[in-house]
């Protein structure tokens, strides 16, 4: 089963949000530059849903590999997920 374009788009701009959280935590850029050459931003509606999809797949490659060299960081509180993964870090979560 394949996900539509707006589930796609949905899940871009969550893992935007942990690059987000990460980057505003640690203090440190994810940096991936196979995401930043797409040019593909969560906001970018009229891109198509393979682009989309490629830019899922960059930021899920990006933010694991940066998270592992920090691996002590956590999830927000308002996170409903926090209750599921307890004490366990953002990177162990991924």
């Amino acid at each position: 089963m394949s996900m539509k374009k707006q589930e796609l788009i949905h899940l871009h701009g969550l893992l935007a949000e942990v690059q987000h959280h990460y980057e505003e935590t640690t203090g440190e850029d994810v940096k991936h530059d196979q995401y930043v050459s797409l040019g593909v931003r969560p906001t970018s509606i009229h891109k198509s849903k393979t682009d989309h999809k490629d830019a899922v797949f960059a930021l899920a490659r990006g933010i694991p590999q940066r998270c592992q060299r920090t691996p002590n960081v956590c999830l927000p509180p308002q996170t409903d997920t926090i209750s599921v993964l307890g004490s366990r870090s953002l990177c162990s979560a991924v």
